[in-house]
């Protein structure tokens, strides 16, 4: 199948496609793989993949970028506060984030199918409700949210530039965030199996093979980092290292603020700062969307290790990782991210 981007899915089949959904209890509609680049998506992918490149980006607009757990909540979050919720006030704050800054590919992952059964009870679908109320569910809710969302649009995507429109960085702005590889794949595994939508069932260390091989959805890895990395000298794209944010947070707060032409004062950053932390985010979080009343969560590891909102740190790789799997990803990281001229791997 050819798609709007040019490039050509093809279904797994085989042992490939059968070891996916031994291991990924949410595959059974199976995957594709794009070519060029070996971009592995589900399924439910191509019925909006032209829908996605063809998106209609405004010049207000501002796309949140990353490879799966690259810290993709909290710059959200810090963003969407920044442009749109200042003085710390906005009524829609409360709301779920994916409803006011929505993820707008999402609806690949999800099945419609069981939708009905958590319409009712589910706060997103609740505000999915209250800011598209004429939308059917059926035509893709993430699509729908993202296309009346209110401006200024915070948006956010895990897909390449190669997957967007050609013209985006030309009409809207992108801000591209980066991590350290080893607590990209801890945390990684962690939501693919808090994710009835992944549903991960296997080892870390079968998922830490998954991610060298590029057999996970939105990989390679490598090539979503090499294609931001190309086009990091034009002005409407900034990037973000998760680290730098964690380690010298007013810093890049001050570099956002300027790169989004906010113009908010020093006490304003303090206070988002303040407001964005990871404590406060998780008590809100909690307060308005618990995660144990969450039914696309595996409630099993809510229990045993949290839900979205675990640790927010960055080097708990540290925990999880042996010297052996240490080792591995910074070969990996050495070959594919370094030349890049990216600051990885880190110790």
């Amino acid at each position: 199948m050819r798609l709007a981007s040019g490039h050509v899915a093809e279904a797994l089949t085989g042992e490939e496609e059968a070891q996916q959904k031994r291991d990924f209890g949410g595959y059974s509609a199976g995957l594709v793989r794009l070519t060029p680049g070996r971009w592995l998506f589900p399924a439910a992918y191509t019925k909006f993949a032209d829908a996605l490149y063809n998106f209609q980006f405004r010049a207000d607009d501002l796309l949140l970028m990353t490879y799966p757990k690259c810290g993709t909540t909290w710059v959200q979050e810090l963003v969407w506060t920044l442009r749109n919720n200042p003085g710390l006030s906005h009524p829609m704050a409360h709301l779920n984030p994916n409803v006011r800054a929505p993820f707008i590919e999402c609806d690949m992952l999800i099945d419609y199918e069981t939708l009905p059964q958590v319409a009712e009870s589910n706060e997103f679908m609740e505000g999915f409700k209250k800011l598209c109320p004429d939308a059917d569910p059926k035509e893709g809710m993430f699509l729908k949210l993202s296309e009346c969302a209110q401006d200024p649009r915070t948006l956010k995507t895990h897909l390449p530039f190669s997957l967007l429109p050609p013209d985006l960085l030309e009409t809207a702005k992108v801000v591209y965030v980066a991590r350290e590889p080893k607590d990209v794949v801890v945390s990684y595994h962690h939501h693919s199996r808090l994710l009835k939508a992944h549903d991960y069932r296997g080892s870390l260390g079968q998922f830490l093979q998954y991610f060298l091989d590029d057999d996970l959805l939105y990989s390679p890895c490598g090539l979503h980092l090499k294609e931001a990395v190309e086009r990091r000298c034009h002005p409407n794209l900034h990037f973000v290292f998760y680290e730098d944010l964690k380690t010298n947070n007013m810093a890049e707060i001050r570099k956002l603020n300027d790169f989004l032409g906010t113009e908010l004062t020093e006490e304003q950053l303090r206070k988002i700062a303040t407001y964005t932390t990871f404590s406060e985010m998780k008590a809100r979080a909690e307060k308005y969307d618990n995660p144990k009343d969450d039914p696309f969560l595996n409630q099993g590891v809510v229990d045993a290790d949290g839900g979205f909102f675990r640790k927010g740190e960055a080097g708990s790789w540290k925990e999880r990782l042996s010297p052996d799997q240490k080792d591995q990803i910074d070969q990996w990281t050495k070959k594919h991210i370094t030349p890049l001229g990216l600051p990885y791997p880190r110790s």
